[in-house]
């Protein structure tokens, strides 16, 4: 499963750098932005949650604009906010909305329009320089939407960690862009393998599959596949973290946060070593016990070489013939030991393992395989 996700990585990459345009198109120009006929039925709930409506949104940014200590031209300022909007509904459905809002922020609040040069410098920095998003006199439609368009920015840039600071506090009720939240908190969680909490946020964000940018939908599903597979303390938790590790030094990260997870990736390869060393003698053991000896006289112990067994075990080097009739079907299991079989390959082996004997049954079904 890992290597499948890590195949899927590139593509990520590009869905989550491309987040400015929430449209597929296709030959005959049409329009698609939902995959809500692919929705799980455990998915099919009342949404928790309600999609920003424009004009709302508008009148609670004019309703700040008002309340703020603005310049005297005034009048100008709305006037630039009223082309920010203008520009927005334009774009239809292809503008992002939460650019326009921070468009908007930043013609009012300076702090606000720093804010965009902040998501290349290093924790220290911004931290420095968001302290005022803390303060009781800024106003939440403000907070929230630098909070959002900050954590979008660093998630795209693989500081997860500092992302999911910025984002989880938000409030998916009031937030500017409320799938942005679902969407963007999901991504760290899942990267951070905060297994149930990447769950529960793909899980809500599904819930309005309809209506949410196609690019969401997709990655959300991808991303709820994966890290549901995942299980404490196996090989594939394990190499997540070194890839993890590796992602921290990269970004310069060296610190201890760092070496803490580089000690409990050790651990865990470690107690995984140790488990596999006791897995393989018991397996020795029960072998030495239930094998009653080997031809080399009761050791258990293979030959060194090949050659003809003398004594009680020698043979003829003849194989009883078996009839096994010409009938067809012959070999075909029965359908619930084929499920059996399946369900343990499918535990054992990637998915595309069991992908690739599922159409080989197929195959068999109708007569594919043994043609020449």
């Amino acid at each position: 499963m890992l290597r499948v996700v890590t195949a899927l990585l590139p593509v990520a990459t590009v869905l989550l750098t491309g987040l400015a345009s929430p449209l597929v198109s296709r030959a005959d120009g049409d329009e698609v932005v939902s995959v809500a006929a692919g929705r799980d039925p455990e998915l099919a709930r009342e949404p928790s949650w309600r999609p920003p409506d424009p004009p709302d949104l508008r009148r609670r940014l004019d309703d700040w604009l008002a309340g703020e200590r603005v310049p005297e031209d005034l009048e100008g300022i709305r006037a630039d906010v009223s082309a920010v909007w203008d520009k927005h509904a334009a774009a239809g459905r292809a503008g992002d909305l939460l650019d326009a809002v921070i468009a908007i922020v930043a013609l009012v609040d300076p702090r606000a329009g720093a804010i965009r040069q902040l998501p290349n410098e290093n924790p220290a920095a911004i931290e420095a320089a968001t302290t005022w998003l803390d303060s009781p006199a800024t106003a939440e439609v403000e907070r929230d939407a630098v909070r959002l368009w900050l954590g979008r920015e660093l998630v795209r840039r693989d500081r997860f960690e500092e992302a999911l600071r910025l984002l989880e506090p938000l409030s998916v009720e009031s937030a500017v862009d409320p799938a942005a939240v679902l969407f963007y908190r999901g991504c760290c969680q899942h990267w951070l393998l905060e297994k149930e909490a990447a769950v529960e946020s793909f899980d809500t964000l599904l819930e309005r599959e309809d209506t949410i940018p196609l690019r969401y939908a997709r990655m959300a599903r991808l991303l709820r596949a994966d890290i549901a597979t995942v299980e404490p303390r196996s090989l594939d938790h394990i190499a997540r973290r070194m890839r993890d590790v590796r992602r921290r030094l990269d970004l310069g990260r060296a610190g201890e946060r760092t070496r803490q997870v580089q000690r409990s990736v050790v651990e865990s390869l470690d107690a995984l070593i140790d488990e596999l060393e006791q897995q393989r003698q018991q397996q020795s053991g029960s072998a030495a016990a239930g094998g009653g000896g080997g031809p080399g006289g009761g050791t258990g112990r293979p030959m060194d070489d090949s050659r003809i067994v003398g004594g009680r075990h020698a043979g003829t080097g003849e194989v009883e013939k078996r009839d096994i009739g010409d009938g067809s079907g012959w070999g075909d299991l029965p359908p619930h030991e084929r499920e059996a079989a399946l369900q343990q390959i499918g535990r054992e082996y990637p998915a595309y393992y069991r992908e690739a004997i599922e159409e080989y049954f197929k195959r068999l079904a109708t007569g594919e395989e043994t043609r020449p």
